[in-house]
């Protein structure tokens, strides 16, 4: 079977350098249509509590004018249900949020939160919208979300990126057994928080991953090169990673 994988970039940090100075420049929306040309299958827009970066209008705009699927990162509470049903993107993604955090920290805990997650899932799904929770890769949390009747995972790839040597090996085994046990339990895998050039070649070549989220390091490297410089760079490594790790299962 061929396994592809797709690129979802996530532009939050577009809006972040945007609001430093309250204004409407850099434009969040032109930098996701740049995107989609550079090789993007998706755009992610984080909408906080706080709106510390994207705003409303964005999310209004992003859903209107570009023409390839918008997954909508939210917290699991009734504004941003409300916001997602008006909306209707093609995808919701549940995630922490701590209005102190810096950016988002560690994976949802499905587990403890199952009762309080539940009508969210039903809420979304009845509208359509395809619902994932960013999770660590921790299989109860994974069956968690099966039990939920969430379709899809995001492992946060965090702990992986931050770690060295023995702790970063062990941190990819634990995204290599997940990602396994997701396709066994029937969940569509995703992954995504911190990859870099160097650190998203292993996560690529992970068989059972099909879409890897990225935005902060692309908007990172925009600076020095471009940002449909970095994307189309992105977007060639993953592309050459996978087609070499399938050629390499391949009897």
């Amino acid at each position: 079977m061929k396994r592809t994988l797709r690129l979802g970039v996530n532009i939050d940090h577009v809006a972040t350098i945007r609001n430093a100075r309250d204004g409407r420049h850099p434009d969040p929306v032109r930098a996701a249509k740049l995107a989609v040309g550079a090789g993007a299958d998706g755009i992610t827009a984080h909408l906080r509590e706080d709106r510390r970066h994207i705003s409303d209008h964005d999310i209004t705009r992003l859903s209107e004018e570009i023409d390839v699927p918008l997954n909508l990162e939210m917290a699991a509470t009734q504004e941003m249900l409300d916001i997602a049903l008006r909306h209707r993107p093609h995808a919701a993604c549940i995630v922490p949020e701590k209005r102190q955090e810096r950016t988002t920290e560690g994976g949802l805990d499905v587990v403890a939160g199952r009762a309080h997650l539940a009508p969210f899932v039903d809420a979304l799904s009845a509208a359509g919208i395809r619902v994932s929770f960013f999770v660590e890769p921790d299989l109860v949390q994974l069956d968690a979300a099966v039990e939920l009747g969430a379709p899809v995972v995001e492992l946060h790839t965090g702990a992986y990126c931050e770690a060295d040597g023995g702790a970063r090996e062990r941190e990819l085994a634990r995204i290599v057994e997940a990602a396994a046990h997701a396709e066994t339990v029937g969940l569509e895998c995703h992954a995504g928080h911190g990859l870099s050039y160097e650190s998203v070649v292993p996560i690529a070549a992970i068989p059972t991953i099909v879409e890897l989220n990225i935005g902060h390091f692309l908007i990172g490297e925009a600076i020095f090169g471009g940002l449909e410089s970095s994307i189309k760079r992105m977007r060639a490594l993953m592309d050459r990673t996978r087609a070499e790790a399938v050629g390499a299962h391949s009897p």
